[in-house]
């Protein structure tokens, strides 16, 4: 009888393990990509990248709006830089919210300098250096791209590096 109280423990962490491994083979291990699709964009106020005046995301989109969410460490940002540049050649609104660029990862300085090596195709560029506008945006990592209806309304969302083809499906949903 003893020896069932000496393996109890070990019992239990198997049955745990067990309960967890079943668990996530049922979840989908995608989070909710399209949580915000169909709400408005997040009230927000942000600091300039360039110039550090405050300044609110609502009063950055002018008609359909691209919103990329962006870091100078990101390496996928880096190969997604000539789409966006590509985009606002074509006339694309597109606002950037340069996300966690503070010591240890980045800088300002080190945004800038990306901006700079990669070309800039934001109207507006918005410093999140706390990741807050990410948290709100529900952001999973960097980049990410959400579509703004000329109304506020986020009518769409990709997570990664954005290519024409994505960027032209997203911009449908705004016709």
């Amino acid at each position: 009888m003893k020896r069932w109280i000496a393996f109890s423990p070990l019992l239990i962490l198997v049955a745990l393990g067990l309960m967890f491994l079943f668990f996530s083979l049922k979840r989908n291990p995608q989070i909710e990509p399209g949580k915000l699709v169909g709400k408005p964009v997040p009230m927000l106020t942000m600091a300039r990248l360039d110039t550090g005046e405050m300044m609110t995301l609502a009063s950055t989109l002018k008609g359909p709006t691209l919103i990329n969410i962006w870091a100078s460490w990101c390496a996928p940002c880096q190969i997604e830089a000539p789409v966006l540049m590509q985009l606002k050649q074509q006339g694309v609104h597109l606002v950037g919210i340069d996300y966690e660029d503070d010591p240890p990862r980045g800088s300002p300085q080190a945004a800038q300098g990306f901006l700079e090596k990669f070309g800039n195709p934001f109207a507006y560029v918005l410093a999140d250096p706390d990741g807050r506008a990410g948290i709100e945006f529900g952001a999973t990592g960097v980049p990410e791209t959400y579509l703004v209806g000329a109304d506020g309304i986020i009518l769409a969302k990709h997570t990664g590096p954005l290519t024409v083809e994505e960027a032209d499906a997203m911009l449908a949903k705004a016709r």
